[in-house]
């Protein structure tokens, strides 16, 4: 079951998409999910969202892609919706005075300002599933007051996030429990279904990703491997792995290569699971 809150910035109106937005859609009672791919910089969340997109194309799926984020320079794929077009960091820089950073954080909250506009662009889009690559800053998306904003009010079709793990630096118990962390805040941000990946797997020994997602799917192997750490560092990750613990967070790991396609069946498996009940996205 989705679990869906309703947040609110003040002076912004909710979006109640009109009628007309979606009478051309496919199928009366069709769904159209969005995936909302986060994680941190360099994890591969474009790259991901790039091959994804293309594998489901080669399903006969039909995948529309939208790029969130006002500051990328260059993308491994052609969006079918970009905020590039509503909101341009040079602009802002030019403007307001304000450095990379700063002109960053202006747009990341300009965003919900043009919510209406890139609501409008999606159902023009009229696919059956919405991939969403967010910001590579993450903490731009998810620890903003405009994030869950964002994420809510963009339609009203069900939605899922999905967190990439990555591989390289989730080789250690250390910086995996970190990760962990971090993917229990992002939960904690948007309160949506939220799906695991173990990012760019290919650039790891098959014996290393076969440890990891044993962490994942074995707290007292991912305990043992925290008592070998030393210090702060052991104190830090056991602590932080029973608040984890007491929450109830499952955090299974899906292996996942942009470059090789693995992992692709099991993922989409897993978001057909959560998002139509197993169903095919096409109606």
């Amino acid at each position: 079951m989705l679990i869906v809150y309703r947040y609110h910035i003040s002076n912004r109106k909710v979006i109640t998409p009109k009628p007309t937005q979606t009478a051309h859609r496919k199928g009366v009672n069709k769904k159209m999910p969005i995936i909302f791919i986060i994680g941190t910089a360099g994890s591969g969340k474009s790259l991901f969202t790039a091959a994804f997109s293309e594998w489901l194309k080669m399903s006969k799926q039909d995948v529309a892609v939208v790029n969130l984020d006002p500051g990328t320079l260059k993308l491994p794929y052609s969006p079918d919706v970009d905020i590039r077009n509503y909101v341009d960091v040079g602009n802002l820089m030019e403007k307001y005075g304000l450095g990379p950073n700063g002109a960053l954080i202006m747009a990341a909250d300009l965003i919900a300002d043009e919510i209406e506009n890139v609501t409008r662009d999606i159902e023009s889009a009229n696919a059956d599933l919405v991939l969403v690559d967010t910001p590579g800053q993450m903490e731009l998306f998810a620890f903003r007051a405009s994030g869950p904003y964002i994420v809510n009010e963009l339609t009203r079709e069900p939605k899922a996030m999905v967190y990439l793990f990555d591989a390289v630096f989730s080789i250690n118990p250390f910086n995996y429990v970190s990760n962990m962390f971090l993917s229990a805040a992002v939960y904690n941000r948007f309160f949506q279904p939220q799906v695991h990946l173990l990012s760019k797997c290919d650039l790891l020994p098959r014996k290393e990703v076969e440890k990891i997602t044993d962490w994942a799917a074995n707290p007292r192997a991912l305990e043992d491997s925290i008592e070998q750490l030393e210090g702060a560092k052991r104190l830090f990750s056991r602590n932080i792995l029973h608040a984890i613990s007491q929450i109830g967070l499952k955090f299974m790991l899906i292996p996942v290569s942009a470059k090789t396609n693995e992992g692709l069946i099991n993922f989409n498996t897993t978001l057909e699971r959560i998002l139509t009940g197993g169903e095919k996205y096409t109606s």
